[in-house]
This record gives structure tokens, sequence and C-alpha cells, in this order.
């Protein structure tokens, strides 16, 4: 991905011989949708004029929506290298737009978009760097996903026991290939689980590789016969997947989160932004842990973090400060699972964290302060739990929107219904016989 003009966007579609662009977008779960144009459309579709009919967009239908048009951001134009060389396939993301020529205020990347822009009429340019775990399962003899694997390998295991290697090590050129920088990649704790890491970035262009890194890696997944999956807690016996994220802030190129004239210190900006990660993390917790499956991973002893608390080494905290310091001095959020919308979950993250600076919100909890014996409030444990917590939030609607939250929160009402109706196995198996 790169900067280009639409000019540029021809001239590079025909002699690359594109036949088809998708003109992707992202629903508010983090869904990417699209449609395609053969090049013959693309001056169209260059020029804003393609719409979606959003009435079919899960999650969005209204009595008063409309179609909505796509506005393609040129800077994202990348030609999908799995696609055939011969009449290649290219996308470029969209931002949505009212037929009045407003953008649609519901639309996540346009959410993550005004939060950003806020945060740089305040001085601050925030960049992340991501840490994307996923599983690898085999399917079945109909192609249907399992949450079957061979495998026994651990935390940065490798060939052998990583059986899922090769599929791994294609996944990181594909990325390359799409103009992706690929920091690292290693096999996970548990069996069958995978993480690649990408070098970090301002914070909207990473919402945009991070999407774009979940289409590519189940695509090459699938080329291996493998499914891969970022559904949070795929396997009770196993730790599930996260999407920790490491905040950095900026200000005149210069980040803010290290206290310069105190060499290895903290600046007081971080320790606030600290403090607005925990004092949101509660309330936002629907967005970064979205589904009935995220709080079966927020559980003790398998990694992930339960209560609101913060260290420097800790792996079990909520936040964490990586050793790094000077220009590489960042905070970590470990709460977030992989299924979550990035462009949601950034733009709350951002904002609490910005709240904590302004308000100067210190954080309470933490092993580094001799703080050990207080008490710590704890995350949500169940999606209801997070849905009331979402809605007696004012702040939230500040940071989201009025009418995004009654959508959200209303569709994250019938999945929990959907859910509370279901007769389970583990019923079965616990009553059946006995009662």
């Amino acid at each position: 991905m790169g900067n280009y003009t639409r000019e540029e966007i021809l001239q590079m579609a025909e002699e690359e011989d594109v036949e088809f662009v998708r003109l992707q977008f992202t629903d508010m779960f983090g869904v990417i949708k699209n449609i395609a144009v053969t090049s013959r459309e693309l001056p169209r579709a260059l020029d804003n004029r393609c719409t979606v009919d959003w009435t079919l967009i899960a999650g969005e239908a209204g009595e008063d929506e409309t179609d909505l048009y796509l506005h393609p951001d040129p800077d994202t134009f990348t030609i999908l290298p799995w696609r055939p060389q011969q009449g290649k396939v290219a996308r470029m993301i969209c931002d949505l737009f009212c037929p009045d020529g407003t953008p649609y205020k519901n639309s996540s990347r346009y959410i993550l978009e005004q939060t950003a822009e806020k945060a740089e009429k305040e001085g601050y340019t925030c960049c992340i760097d991501p840490e994307c775990e996923f599983f690898l399962f085999h399917t079945d003899d109909n192609g249907i996903p399992t949450t079957v694997t061979h495998e026994q390998a651990g935390y940065l295991d490798v060939s052998p026991l990583d059986l899922g290697e090769n599929a791994r090590r294609d996944m990181v050129l594909t990325l390359e290939d799409m103009g992706m920088e690929v920091e690292s990649s290693h096999h996970e704790k548990a069996p069958a689980q995978h993480e690649i890491d990408f070098r970090y970035g301002e914070i909207r262009r990473i919402a945009d590789y991070i999407m774009t890194f979940r289409m590519a890696v189940r695509t090459v997944a699938k080329r291996h016969g493998l499914h891969a999956t970022f559904m949070p807690k795929p396997r009770s016996e196993t730790a599930g997947s996260g999407m920790h994220l490491h905040f950095s802030l900026f200000r005149q190129g210069k980040n803010i989160f290290d206290k310069t004239d105190e060499p290895g210190r903290l600046s007081d900006e971080a320790y606030y932004f600290v403090g607005g990660l925990l004092a949101h993390s509660r309330e936002m917790a629907l967005i970064t842990n979205p589904l009935v499956n995220s709080y079966k991973r927020l559980v003790p002893g398998y990694g992930a973090p339960t209560e609101l608390t913060w260290t420097e080494n800790n792996q079990n905290s909520l936040v964490r400060i990586p050793v790094g310091r000077g220009e590489e001095t960042r905070i970590e959020l470990r709460s977030p699972d992989s299924a979550a919308n990035p462009y949601l979950v950034l733009a709350v993250c951002l904002a609490a964290g910005l709240d904590g600076i302004k308000n100067k919100i210190a954080p309470i909890k933490s092993a580094n302060c001799g703080a050990e014996n207080l008490p710590a409030e704890n995350l949500p444990e169940t999606l209801k739990e997070a849905i009331d917590l979402f809605e007696g939030s004012s702040w939230i609607r500040e940071v989201l929107g009025e009418d995004f939250c009654r959508q959200y929160a209303l569709a994250k009402k019938k999945e929990w219904l959907r859910y509370t109706r279901q007769v389970t196995d583990w019923e079965v198996e616990e009553y059946l016989y006995r009662l």
C-alpha cells in the first residue's frame, strides 16, 4: 500500500493486467464486505459512484437506512498476490458516504478517523504495534472447519513440532508482497496457535493492516488445506487468541511516554494514559471483547488478564509496560481479542488514553507502586455484563456516537439471547444421566 493518485491507479491497473477490483469496507462487527467491479468500471469507482445497499449489512439495518456510496482510499490500492497472474485482482478499502455527500457516521473506519483527528488537533500522533494471534486447524473431508490439530507445539517451538511453520511463512511473504512490514512471527503457547507481528505505524494505517492481515491469513491457510480462525477461545483446555496492542504517543516527532530528563523513567503522560485505559476498560469491553466466546478467554490460568491492574513485569496484567525505553517506550493493553473490530478498538483505546491525560487519571493498582494489597476491579465476566456496562456509559456514547451505540448494543443483546437459549453439550453431559 502506498500514496497513489487516481491517474497512477488507472495506469497500474492497465500495466498489471488487473481485471477486477474489490471495493472493500468493514461492518460494525469487524467483518470485511466488498463489491467487485471490472477494470472497465474502475474510473467510475474512483469517481465515488459505486453504491451498496446498507439495509442488507449485518447490524446496520434500519427503517431510515439507504444506499451508501463507496469512496475508495487510493492509498490502499493493492494487487492480491494469491489471485491469478493473468487477469489480476486488486482491492481498495473504501469509506462510506451518505447520498447528501456527508460521511456515514456509523462507519467504524470513520469513527477511528474522527478520533485520530481529534488527537492530532491536541498535538498527538498515535502509533500502534499489534500482536495478532490465531489458530490453524484442519478441515474435514467436506472442507468444513474443525478444531482438530495433530501438533503439540508450544511457545516458540520450531519444525517438526510446529506443523504450521510453512503456512505461517507463506502468510508473512504474502503480507510483505502487499506492502506490510512484518516484524516477526512465531508459534504461540497453545497447539496450532500462531502469532504474526508487524512493524508499528500510525493508528489508522494499522487498523487497515489488521483487516488486510486477517483476510490474507485466512486465504493462505485455505491454500494449505487449513482453516485459520480468529475466534478468541476455540478450545477450552488451551489459551485463547488475543490482539495485544502497544501504544506510543508522539508530539512533534518525539515519544512523549519517555521521560527525557530521567532516562529509563516513564513520563507523567504515560502514567495518565495507563490510568485512562484502566478507568475505561470495563465500559469499553464490549468493543475490545465483543463475543460470547470472548469471555471464555478472560479467565485465570491462561495468560489473559482478568483484573484492572498494570505492571512493568507481569504478563497477566491488563496493562504492561515493555522494557524498551527512549523512542521505543510503549504501553501494552492485553485485553483485546483477535475477533474485535480493530477500527473500534483503536478508537476507544486512544480516546481512553487521551481522557486519562486530559483529566490526569493516575493508575491505582500496580505491582511496581507498592499497591499490591489494594483491591482491583475485574473485567466483565460475560457478554451480558459487558453490554450493561456499555449501555450505562455516557463516555462511550461520546466516543462512538449515540446511534452507533444503540445499534451495536441491540445486536449484542440478540447475540446474548441466542446464546442463553442454547442447550449445550456440557449441560447434556452434566445433567441428562443423573436427572
